[in-house]
Parts: C-alpha cells; sequence; structure tokens
C-alpha cells in the first residue's frame, strides 16, 4: 500500500468529515439531513472515541469540537466480508497447476497437492499468507471451506486441517473472524465417517458442509440418491445444532438440480434460514420456468445465496481452444428479485480451481458488479460485500457503518461509485477499531521461506 496523503490523529477522538459512504452501508437511516448522491452515497461526518463509531451526521451537521480530516466527499467503506472462501488450497497454484484450467483439472491437481503437501506447516504458512493479504486489503472477516475428506494413505486430512484451523482462528483473533464449513462430498454422510466429521465440526464451532456431487465425480445431471443423502446431512446437523453451508450445482449442466433438492429438504428439516448454498451456476441455464420455481422455493426455504463470479466465470464451460459461451454465474438479478438474500465471495485464491486472486474483496466486488450486471443503478450493489454476508455469518457488527459499531473503516480516493469501479485503490487506508492498519501485502517469497529483496 502507498503512504496516506494525510494522517490520522494521534487522538483516541477524531472526526472524518464530508465522508461519502453507499448507502447500503448504513445500519439504518440515513441521518437527518446527510445530502444522497445518484448512487446512494450519503455525506456524512463520522466520529471515531475508542476505536468505535461514537456518532454519524450529515456533512457539517455539528461534529464534536474534535481533531478532524477532511475527506472532501471521498469515499468511507466498512471492511468488507468474504462468506465464501478456501483457505486451505490458496496460493498452491505454482507447485501443481492446473494443466487445462478447467474443473476435472482442477479436482485431480487438488487431489494431488492436498495428498502429497498439506500438512500442518504447509496449510498453517499458506493460510496465515492468505490472512495477511486479507487483512491488508480490508477484510474483516472470511467464512472458509475446509477439505475434510475421509484421511487417506498419509495423514488424517481432517483433523489435521482443522486442527490448524483452530489454531489460526484464535491467532488471528480481533484482526479477521474466522469461520469453518467442512467440505467432502455428500455422499460421506451417509457413511459412519459422515458422523465422526460432523463430531469434529460440531467440536470446531464450524458448519456442516459438502458438495453436492459424489465421490471422485463431478458435478452435473441429476444425482438419484440426493434427497436420502440430504436428509442423512441434516439428521446430522439437526442433531448438533449445526448450520449448514453447501456448494452447490458448480456445473453448466441444466439437469442438475440439486439446489432445488436441497430447498426441499431444508423445508422438509425444518431449516428454514440456517442454510447457504454457493455457486448454484446450472440455475442460470435451466427453462425459465424451471429456475423461477426452484428461485420460488429457496426464498420460501430462506436460503442465502453465495455468487463467486470470477471464479465461476474462470472455470464454467472452459474448453481448450474454445471461448466460453457463457458467464457461469448464479441468476443474481432474479435471486435478488425474489427477495432471496445474495452475497459475493472471492472463492479460489491462487491454486487449481483459479489460478489468480489476492483475499481481496474490494477487487472481486469491482469485477462481480461488471460480470453481474449489477450497475444502473450501482447504489444495491455493495450489499453483496458488506451487510449480507455479515448477517450470513452472524456478524451485526461487520459489514456496515453504524453509530456504536466499531471504526473499521476502508478510506478510498474516490468521489462516486464509478471511481470506485474504475481503479483497483492500492493507495486505500484500512482502520481497524480507529487505528491505521500499517500492514502490506506479504511478498510471495514468504511463501517459501527466501528472502524478498523487493
Amino acid at each position: 500500500m502507498t503512504q496516506p496523503r494525510f494522517a490520522l490523529p494521534e487522538t483516541t477522538a477524531y472526526a472524518l468529515r464530508n465522508a461519502r459512504v453507499p448507502r447500503a452501508f448504513l445500519g439504518g437511516p440515513a441521518p437527518e439531513g446527510a445530502e444522497a448522491d445518484a448512487d446512494g452515497g450519503v455525506l456524512l461526518d463520522i466520529t471515531v472515541e475508542a476505536g468505535r463509531i461514537a456518532r454519524l451526521a450529515g456533512a457539517g451537521g455539528g461534529a464534536p469540537d474534535c481533531p478532524a480530516v477532511d475527506l472532501a466527499g471521498r469515499h468511507a467503506w466498512p471492511r468488507l466480508v468474504d462468506a465464501h472462501a478456501h483457505l486451505d488450497k490458496g496460493h498452491s497454484v505454482a507447485r501443481t497447476p492446473n494443466p487445462d484450467g478447467d474443473f476435472p483439472g482442477a479436482r485431480d491437481a487438488t487431489t494431488e497437492d492436498r495428498t502429497r503437501h498439506w500438512d500442518a506447516e504447509d496449510l498453517r504458512r499458506r493460510m496465515a499468507f492468505g490472512l495477511a493479504c486479507a487483512e491488508a486489503h480490508g477484510v474483516a472477516a472470511i467464512r472458509t471451506h475446509l477439505d475434510s475428506q475421509e484421511g487417506g494413505p498419509l495423514r488424517d486430512q481432517a483433523a489435521v486441517t482443522w486442527a490448524v484451523f483452530r489454531e489460526m482462528r484464535a491467532a488471528w483473533a480481533g484482526r479477521v473472524v474466522l469461520q469453518g464449513v467442512g467440505l467432502t462430498p455428500i455422499d460421506a454422510y451417509a457413511t459412519p465417517y459422515g458422523a465422526r466429521l460432523a463430531d469434529l465440526i460440531a467440536g470446531s464451532g464450524g458448519l456442516l458442509g459438502g458438495v453436492t456431487r459424489p465421490t471422485g465425480g463431478l458435478h452435473g445431471g441429476a444425482l438419484a440418491e440426493i434427497d436420502a443423502l440430504l436428509d442423512a446431512l441434516f439428521r446430522l446437523a439437526k442433531a448438533r445444532d449445526l448450520d449448514v453451508d453447501l456448494h452447490v450445482d458448480e456445473t453448466g449442466d441444466p439437469a442438475a438440480a440439486s439446489l432445488d433438492a436441497v430447498a426441499r429438504a431444508t423445508l422438509r428439516h425444518g431449516y428454514e434460514g440456517r442454510v447457504t448454498c454457493g455457486h448454484c451456476c446450472s440455475l442460470a441455464v435451466q427453462p425459465p420456468e424451471v429456475a423461477a420455481a426452484t428461485i420460488a422455493r429457496v426464498a420460501r426455504a430462506g436460503i442465502r445465496i453465495i455468487t463467486l463470479p470470477t471464479v465461476n466465470m474462470y472455470l464454467q464451460d472452459r474448453a481448450r481452444g474454445r471461448t466460453p459461451r457463457w458467464r457461469g454465474t448464479a441468476p443474481v438479478q432474479e435471486l435478488l428479485a425474489a427477495g432471496v438474500a445474495v452475497a459475493m465471495a472471492g472463492d479460489n485464491c491462487r491454486d487449481a480451481f483459479y489460478a489468480y486472486g489476492d483475499h481481496d474483496v474490494l477487487d472481486t466486488f469491482r469485477a462481480g458488479v461488471r460480470i453481474l450486471h449489477l450497475d444502473h443503478p450501482l447504489d444495491r450493489a455493495p450489499a453483496l460485500v458488506g451487510p449480507v454476508p455479515a448477517a450470513i455469518m452472524g456478524l451485526p457488527e461487520a459489514g456496515t457503518i453504524r453509530t456504536g459499531g466499531p471504526a473499521d473503516l476502508i478510506l478510498l480516493p474516490a468521489r462516486s461509485l464509478n471511481e470506485v469501479m474504475a481503479r483497483p485503490h492500492p493507495d486505500r487506508i484500512v482502520l481497524a477499531r480507529g487505528r491505521r492498519v500499517a500492514a502490506a501485502p506479504p511478498p510471495y517469497e514468504a511463501l517459501t521461506g527466501e528472502v524478498a529483496p523487493w
């Protein structure tokens, strides 16, 4: 990060005057007298005291007499929320690349990398690197899916991974909030291992998760035993009072309809409001009447949807020597119109499923708005990386700027949402509890223990 053009006051109480805050990030109505621009940016004075937001007022509305910085109409955002990530896979692409960049190659390369490399030291190093990147970019919370297949010949992978996750969650407490989700093909939950895994997840304070495809298989088509497998998963979750977060229909096959089966199972087991589904790509290529019926059932079940635009646009409809014909993402606009809670998240980062990224939710947001056409107007889009994923994660203070909330902010040299979208903003200023986060993203040499000469 470059050095800021101004210094924050060293006092514990100060004001940020003339800060432009997207209305979607406010935890309630805009303060009286606050002016809003065409994209819903509200001009505010923000008073910070002892690391929290003590007061929000319309700009010039009589903020307390204290040291102040004039943002001159530039944007102030909350630190953002990444509700679907894979910290255990991250930053492995250099040693185990995906030869074609497609889903089968990603599955096979990940299996190879996990089998060969994922001991505690390797996981600890790569997860810490990813968290350091996220913190520097202004990420407040991450929900990470953790590969939890039954142990192979070298190690009990689930036990090793979850132990490292618990260690990292404790080490990063107060900096980045971490949640963990168990990830395994759902047919595992119909075996004795499923109950053992559910116990491990419950003992680790995690969520029961899985992917709606069979072990060793791919998404696509109709999984004949999906209802029985989902019933087994929900019974295990209910017995341990665990929320559920699933990878669903990550394919362009219109016959893949696991999302509708998940919605039916959610209603069948009385789990409304406790289920999250990521990806849901095939919903976009199903006949309109089929998709509409599924979306209505998803809304009735209170299922939250997480779209992963950068990764799914990269991964779906990929074939060597052929340009993709569709964007690979869920039908977000239709889901939003039906009242479904939708968040946007980063998913994979520099691994076999996605070779790029830096755990930067602002970067994901900027790409996702373009991919999903969430502009014209732009005013609703910021909610997908702030209050909506924070609510999915059960974090009432994250992803918003509100009186009494933490002064966890991102200050951007942009005066409008268009200017936010137009540049990557390496010169953003990240505040945690009112103080500047001085750390920059770590050098790549940190992954290998080399000395960085840069």
